[in-house]
């Protein structure tokens, strides 16, 4: 494998990685809003996110983002391949990570939010300081899995032609016609797991009360 193969594996590496960053703090926020509106919200509200929850679960990701990028021109919404990923990874993911969140939050037991009523404390501060700690530390198992999962689906763009890790090792591999690229593809796919496994462990270990 030459210098310049692995230098185009490198910069796929961050397009995998700004990729996984961006839906990460765009996608985690989303959802636990989704998630609030589900539990607490209007009735036609729950009806709505209970109808896009079920899309976004029911519907491959590979299929969302072709609708995405070659889909939306047709109504007059224009995208770049990233800002189209970025936005289909979003919206995917926020319906997986609300439901996440809403098992947490219906898994707190009524009489805490009684007691923060008796007490005096006020839905957000209450909600802030007891509820969501405990939502926390109940859903973080599950959230790493999710977590873990996009770092691989990430993969998936290559459909718009953007290239990320394992597209620019497929083209290496094809040109050398050797297993090479993939190999160091896969042990940076390892790397990045690994130091995110390490770093949600540590957060799971700040909420072991």
């Amino acid at each position: 494998m030459s210098w310049s193969a692995l230098l185009s594996i490198i910069t796929g590496l961050e397009l995998t990685l700004k990729l996984f960053s961006l839906v990460l703090v765009l996608s985690l926020p989303l959802g636990l809003l989704v998630a609030v509106a589900k539990v607490y919200g209007p009735k036609f509200i729950q009806r709505l996110i209970t109808l896009y929850i079920y899309a976004m679960r029911g519907t491959p990701l590979l299929l969302q983002l072709m609708f995405v990028f070659f889909g939306l021109p047709y109504v007059g919404i224009t995208l770049d391949r990233f800002p189209a990923a970025v936005f289909a990874f979003v919206l995917n993911y926020a319906a997986y990570f609300a439901e996440i969140f809403r098992g947490g939050m219906v898994g707190v037991p009524t009489g805490q939010f009684e007691a923060m009523k008796v007490l005096g404390i006020n839905h957000f501060k209450g909600y802030r300081n007891v509820i969501f700690p405990q939502v926390l530390k109940t859903t973080l198992p599950s959230l790493g899995n999710e977590i873990l999962a996009l770092v691989k689906d990430t993969s998936l763009v290559y459909i718009l032609g953007l290239g990320e890790v394992l597209r620019a090792g497929q083209i290496a591999a094809n040109r050398y016609a050797s297993l090479i690229p993939f190999i160091f593809v896969g042990i940076l796919y390892l790397i990045v797991t690994g130091i995110i496994s390490y770093l949600l462990n540590k957060i799971e270990k700040q909420y072991q009360f």
